[in-house]
C-alpha cells in the first residue's frame, strides 16, 4: 500500500517538481552552441558539452540535491526559507554568524523572485518558438501568442490549481516519454554520441577551450535550472516519491533527449539551428509544439505557486509585510493565491518577453539567480548538517566538493550580467532591501513598544485601584510579548470602560512548518477576569484567531466567542533623521510598507464587526 502511494505521489511530483528542469532541453544545448560563445559544433565539442550536461545532471541534481540536501528537511518541509528556519537565526545578534546566515538565506530567497518571472518568460517563449521551425512565415506571431498564453496563465491563478493540478502529472509523463522517444530516434541514427557519458570528454573540452570553454558553462547550467525545486517542493510529496520520479523517468528521459540532440549535431551540424525541434520527425512537429507549450505552462505554474508559498513563509517569519493570502483548496494548505504577487509577476514577465524578444536573449538573463541560490543552499546545508550532528570532516568535504561545482557555474554566469543577468540581480537586491528594511523596522517598533508596555501584574493592580465600568463580553488585546500594550492603557485611561473578561493575546510563529492543534493554544490565568493566551503557528500556516480561541474554549478557557471584541493596535510611523535607528530613506520605505501592509483584521481573519482599531504614532 505504501509503495502504491509513493508511485501516486511520484506522478504528482512530475508536474510540480520537474516541470522546470524538464523543459530545459528545449533551449539548453542550443544555447551552448550560440554564436556568442564561438564554439563550433564539431565532434569533440559536441561530445564535450554533452558530457558536461550529463555530469551536471548527475552531480548537481542526483548527488547534491537528492542524496545530500533533501536530508535537511524541516518537519518534512524543504526550500531555502525552511532551511534557514532550521538554524533559527531570527533573534540572532546583529553581526553574529547566525545573523549573517539569516541575511544569506534571505538573499537566496530574494533571488527566487527574479527566477519567478524569468522561468515563465523563457519557458513559454522557447516552446512557442517551435513555430519558427514548423512554419517560418509565422515567426512574427511568436511573441503575441506567448503573451496571450502568459496573461491567461496568470489570470487563472485566482481559481487555484486544485482542478487542473490533476492533469499535470499525466501530461508531464507524456512529455518525458516524448523526450525519450525523440532522443532514442537520434541515438539510433548516430550511436557514437553515447561516448559523451565519459567525463573525460567534458574535462578535455574545458582544457582545450580555456576561457571560452569556461564561459559556456553558463549555458550548460541551463540544463540543471529547476533542480532547486526538488528541495523546495519536498513538503508536498516527500523524499522517496521525488527520488523515484527522478531516477525512473525524469533523468533517463533528459539524458536520452540531450544525446539525441547531440546526435543531430554530429550528423548535420551545418543545418542545425534548433536541435530540439529539428530532432523530431516532421509529422510530429506541430503536436510537439503543443505538448511543449503545455509542459512549459505547467513548469511556469509550479514556479508561480512556489513564489506564493515562499512569500507566505517570509511573511510568517516576519521578513515581509503582511499581504493578502487566499486559500484556494480546503484540503491542501500549500495551495494559496496572493493577488499582489500574482499581478506583479505577470507585469514583470510580460515586460521581459517584450524587452528581450526571444528565448536566446532571455537565456543571457537566466541562470545567475539559480546559480547563486545553489551556492547559498550548499553553505546553509553545511551548517544544518553540523547542527544535525554530521561529522565535521565528512560534511566539510561534501560541502567543498559541491562548492567547487556551484562556484564554477556561479562565476560563469557572472559574465551574463551585462547581457541581461543584471535583471534577476536587481530584482533580488530590491527584494532584499524590502525584507531587511521590514525586519529592522519591526524591531524598532517593538523596541519603542516595549518602552511603554507594562507587566501584566501591574495591570492587575491598576485595574484593582481604579473605578472602571465593566460591561458584558470579552476584550481581546493583541500583544507581541505578553506585556500590556501601551494602546490598551491609553484606551482605559481615556474611556474607563472594560469588558468583564480580558485576554492578552500573543500570536507566535515557530521555526517549524506546522503546529498541531493540541499544541496551538496555551493560556495562563492571571486572575478571574484576566487571561494570557499564546496562539502558535508554523511558517506555512495562515493564522485564524477565532479558530484558535475556539480551541482555548474547548480546553477549559471560560469565554463566550459570540461576545468577543478584538482591540488591534495600528501604528503610524513618522520617520525622523534625529532618531537613531536606520538610514532615513529606509525609515521612509518602512513607513510606506507599514502603511500599505494588509490590516491585521484581515490577516488574522477577525470578524470585522467585532474589531476596534486603536491608532497611535511612533517616531523612528
Amino acid at each position: 500500500m505504501e509503495k502504491k502511494r509513493d508511485w501516486q505521489l511520484s506522478l504528482g511530483a512530475l508536474g510540480i517538481v520537474f516541470g522546470d528542469i524538464g523543459t530545459s532541453p528545449i533551449y539548453a544545448l542550443r544555447e551552448c552552441f550560440s554564436p556568442a560563445h564561438g564554439i563550433q559544433p564539431e565532434v569533440g565539442n559536441v561530445l564535450g558539452l554533452l558530457s558536461l550536461i550529463v555530469w551536471a545532471l548527475i552531480l548537481v541534481v542526483s548527488v547534491k540535491y537528492l542524496a545530500f540536501v533533501l536530508r535537511a528537511d524541516n518537519k518534512g518541509e524543504g526550500g531555502i526559507a525552511a532551511m534557514v528556519a532550521l538554524l533559527n537565526p531570527w533573534n540572532a545578534q546583529r553581526g553574529s554568524g547566525r545573523y549573517l546566515l539569516m541575511l544569506m538565506g534571505l538573499f537566496g530567497a530574494a533571488l527566487l523572485y527574479g527566477d519567478g518571472t524569468l522561468t515563465p518568460a523563457i519557458s513559454v517563449l522557447s516552446a512557442v518558438e517551435g513555430l519558427n521551425v514548423a512554419a517560418p512565415g509565422l515567426e512574427h506571431y511568436v511573441v503575441p501568442i506567448t503573451l496571450a498564453i502568459l496573461v491567461g496563465l496568470f489570470w487563472i491563478q485566482k481559481r487555484g490549481t486544485a482542478g487542473i493540478g490533476a492533469l499535470f502529472g499525466p501530461i508531464i509523463v507524456v512529455w518525458f516519454l516524448a523526450l525519450a522517444a525523440i532522443g532514442i530516434r537520434g541515438i539510433v541514427a548516430n550511436p557514437t554520441v553515447l561516448l559523451a557519458v565519459n567525463p573525460v570528454y567534458g574535462l578535455e573540452f574545458l582544457l582545450h577551450h580555456g576561457g571560452a570553454g569556461f564561459l559556456v558553462l553558463g549555458s550548460v547550467f541551463l540544463a540543471v535550472t529547476g533542480g532547486e525545486a526538488l528541495y523546495a517542493d519536498m513538503g508536498h510529496f516527500g523524499r522517496r516519491p521525488i527520488r523515484l520520479a527522478w531516477f525512473v523517468l525524469v533523468l533517463p528521459a533528459l539524458l536520452l533527449n540531450y544525446f539525441g540532440q547531440g546526435a543531430l549535431y554530429l550528423g548535420s551540424a551545418a543545418t542545425v539551428s534548433d536541435p530540439f525541434y529539428q530532432s523530431a520527425p516532421s509529422f510530429a512537429l506541430y503536436p510537439l509544439i503543443g505538448l511543449a507549450t503545455l509542459a512549459t505552462i505547467i513548469a511556469s505554474q509550479a514556479v508561480i505557486s512556489g513564489t506564493f508559498s515562499l512569500t507566505r513563509q517570509l511573511i510568517q517569519l516576519g521578513q515581509m509585510p503582511r499581504a493578502r493570502v487566499v486559500q484556494t483548496s480546503a484540503e491542501e494548505q500549500g495551495q494559496v493565491y496572493m493577488p499582489f504577487v500574482n499581478w506583479a509577476l505577470m507585469l514583470a514577465t510580460i515586460g521581459l518577453v517584450l524587452g528581450f524578444g526571444n528565448s536566446s536573449a532571455l537565456a543571457s538573463a537566466y541562470g545567475i539567480a539559480v546559480a547563486t541560490t545553489m551556492v547559498i543552499t550548499t553553505i546553509l546545508a553545511f551548517f544544518v548538517a553540523r547542527r544535525f550532528g554530521w561529522p565535521l570532516l565528512l560534511t566539510a568535504a561534501l560541502a567543498a566538493f559541491f562548492l567547487v561545482i556551484d562556484g564554477a557555474f556561479f562565476v560563469a554566469n557572472l559574465f551574463k550580467i551585462e547581457d541581461g543577468g543584471w535583471y534577476p540581480v536587481t530584482v533580488a537586491l530590491l527584494m532584499f532591501i524590502v525584507m531587511t528594511t521590514w525586519s529592522r523596522g519591526r524591531q524598532l517598533l517593538l523596541k519603542h513598544w516595549g518602552r511603554d508596555a507594562r507587566p501584566v501584574t501591574e495591570l492587575k493592580q491598576w485595574l484593582a485601584g481604579r473605578e472602571m465600568h465593566r460591561i458584558a463580553g470579552t476584550a481581546v488585546f493583541f500583544t507581541p510579548s505578553g506585556l500590556v500594550p501601551p494602546h490598551m492603557l491609553r484606551h482605559l485611561q481615556r474611556h474607563h470602560v472594560l469588558q468583564e473578561k480580558v485576554i492578552l493575546l500573543t500570536v507566535a510563529y515557530t521555526a517549524e512548518p506546522r503546529v498541531a492543534d493540541e499544541q496551538r493554544a496555551k493560556f495562563v490565568e492571571v486572575s478571574s477576569d484576566l487571561k494570557q493566551v499564546v496562539l502558535s503557528y508554523g511558517f506555512t500556516e495562515q493564522p485564524d484567531i477565532p479558530a484558535g480561541l475556539r480551541l482555548c474554549a474547548q480546553n477549559g478557557l471560560d469565554i463566550d466567542l459570540e461576545k468577543v471584541t478584538y482591540y488591534v493596535g495600528r501604528e503610524t510611523v513618522i520617520p525622523d533623521r534625529a532618531v537613531e535607528g536606520m538610514a532615513f530613506w529606509r525609515e521612509i520605505l518602512f513607513a510606506f510598507l507599514l502603511r500599505n501592509a494588509m490590516r491585521a483584521t484581515t490577516f488574522f481573519r477577525l470578524p470585522t464587526d467585532d474589531v476596534v482599531e486603536l491608532g497611535f504614532f511612533v517616531v523612528i
